[in-house]
């Protein structure tokens, strides 16, 4: 669980949102414009049906020997399907878990790229190294690993005396693959926002290997906050109206009422289909805080499906659902994908709940990443998770047209965490927030994944809408380059396309920043060629943040 910002220093922002169902009645005026015309690239991904994915997803399972075999896996060692991406020219990448004498292999997450013809293409691999450890008995015992786990989880805030899970995996995240223990730690972090703490320890030394936080966070007609006057899809059944959203896989809207119950809460209803007021209250019964909630699940469902034939975070069509008013002054918000569901605090004085258009759009690609590329919520891997997230926000709010939440490359520039009007985040600058990197550098991974998340923020800014200064959608942007280099930039929509085919199709859990330079120069290569502008921009963009080859 990570939450939307770093405590320790500025805020900082890690969003998602939930997606979903109910029946369609809609009024109000309709924010959103229409997605832009995609152009019929071969390497685009296309939209499978929930029958044909699930079809390629048990042909593939099927052939799970034959394929670890081709693959050069050992007998001791099996694969389990995750997921499977179909490009337009035919080409099919199948993600898959390992497991290893039964065991599960975390980072040993693979994906396999086959062309139309069925032939072996490629594989892109969490670790090259080989799977084998000496002995499958631990010198540990469980209780010593749970002991560094809870020691872990109290530097935190947690006060758990006991933890909620454990097993034994093979470690190969990092070094040499090792036996290991993974205990999980629930409880509450110090500001409130729930604790799902994974401590891997060393089954032979106790030495504790890695740890992640489970909880990504970050930060109808609907009268909004920040979005005006919107249009949502809502559910009538008899004389009440809910926030259902069946066009979007049945994603709903819960009232926590300041609480932090881990349930859903109580569903929003209504017997108008009205909500809100477009002003905070700090009451449990306010409504419009659940009104940006809504908004922002169906742009950022749209957004998905529209831009990438997504269907869904998980890409199965399934919605997720959201829950407004956590805690009481939560200035959070978290996406956790155990629950498959997206949280907003209503910050200071409960009257700043942090349910922005980019803070809904951030939380629900948390969901995506997760059930993806699964990036690694610690070190580079983690700053890569955190600025997916970002760019992904980003997209969302470009993609809603949304006049009174014009499209811009700041992160929380609406829910005003830091009290002066300032955002979270720069994607031009990094650095501007006070502690993002604008470069990369050996330190990077040293720094909380808000703040390492800076370089990839800038790479995508840079690839986007180049260096130097301008000014887009009423917003001033300087952005600098490492190597003091002129960059002109592709435009988002192709930006947004190479990285979601790098993080679908390239990046595994343990990418970092040079991983990340080689699966988006591979995205473009597939979609435009590597002799192309857009492929010679990626890697000028990279060598432009300090990422080498």
């Amino acid at each position: 669980m990570s939450p939307l910002y770093a405590r320790h220093k500025r805020s900082t922002l890690a969003i998602a949102t939930a997606v979903a169902a109910g029946a369609l009645l809609t009024t109000g005026l309709t924010a959103n414009a229409s997605a832009a015309t995609k152009q019929p690239l071969a390497g685009a991904p296309t939209l499978l049906s929930n029958s044909a994915r699930a079809a390629l997803i048990h042909e593939a399972q099927a052939d799970v020997t034959e394929t670890a075999q081709q693959i050069g896996l050992g007998a001791k060692e099996k694969l389990i399907v995750k997921d499977v991406v179909k490009d337009v020219d035919g080409t099919v990448h199948t993600r898959y878990e390992r497991t290893y004498a039964g065991l599960p292999v975390l980072g040993g997450d693979v994906v396999v790229h086959t062309s139309k013809a069925g032939r072996t293409e490629g594989v892109t691999r969490a670790t090259k190294a080989t799977i084998k450890v000496a002995s499958l008995k631990p010198q540990l015992t469980a209780a010593k690993a749970e002991k560094t786990a809870l020691s872990a989880a109290r530097t935190l805030g947690s006060t758990k005396s006991a933890a909620d899970g454990a097993r034994k995996v093979i470690w190969a995240g990092s070094g040499t693959p090792v036996l290991a223990y993974e205990t999980v730690v629930g409880g509450f972090q110090d500001d409130g926002t729930p604790n799902k703490l994974h401590v891997i320890t060393d089954a032979a030394t106790g030495k504790k290997l890695f740890e992640y936080q489970g909880i990504e966070n970050a930060t109808g007609t609907g009268k909004t906050l920040y979005s005006g006057t919107v249009s949502l899809t809502t559910t009538l059944s008899g004389s009440t109206y809910s926030l259902t959203d069946a066009s979007r896989g049945g994603h709903k809207t819960y009232n926590l009422k300041h609480t932090t119950s881990s349930g859903t809460g109580t569903l929003f209803t209504n017997t108008t289909n009205t909500w809100g007021t477009g002003a905070a209250s700090s009451s449990t019964t306010d409504v419009t805080a659940a009104a940006d909630a809504a908004y922002g699940a169906q742009e950022t469902w749209d957004f998905y499906k529209d831009t990438f034939g997504r269907s869904g975070i998980k890409n199965d069509g399934v919605g997720a659902y959201s829950r407004v008013h956590y805690g009481s002054s939560y200035v959070n918000a978290f996406w956790d994908d155990d629950c498959f569901c997206m949280t907003y605090g209503d910050g200071s004085s409960n009257t700043h709940p942090l349910t922005s258009l980019d803070v809904a759009g951030h939380e629900m690609s948390h969901g995506v990443t997760a059930n993806t590329a699964g990036l690694n919520y610690s070190g580079e891997s983690g700053g890569l998770n955190e600025a997916t997230s970002d760019i992904f926000g980003t997209g969302v709010e470009f993609y809603a047209g949304n006049s009174s939440d014009v499209g811009d490359y700041l992160i929380g520039e609406k829910i005003d965490i830091n009290g002066d009007g300032t955002p979270l985040r720069y994607m031009d600058q990094p650095s501007k927030d006070g502690g993002s990197a604008n470069y990369w550098s050996s330190s990077v991974k040293n720094l909380d994944v808000h703040y390492s998340s800076g370089v990839a923020n800038h790479f995508f800014y840079l690839l986007s809408e180049g260096s130097g200064s301008k000014t887009i959608n009423g917003v001033s942007y300087n952005s600098p380059t490492y190597n003091s280099s002129t960059i002109t930039g592709i435009g988002r929509a192709k930006a947004l396309q190479i990285w979601y085919k790098a993080l679908t199709e390239y990046f595994t859990s343990t990418t970092n920043y040079s991983g990340a330079r080689a699966g988006t120069l591979s995205a473009a290569a597939a979609l435009y060629g590597s002799s192309s502008t857009e492929y010679a921009t990626v890697k000028a963009a990279w060598t432009a943040v300090n990422v080498a080859s």
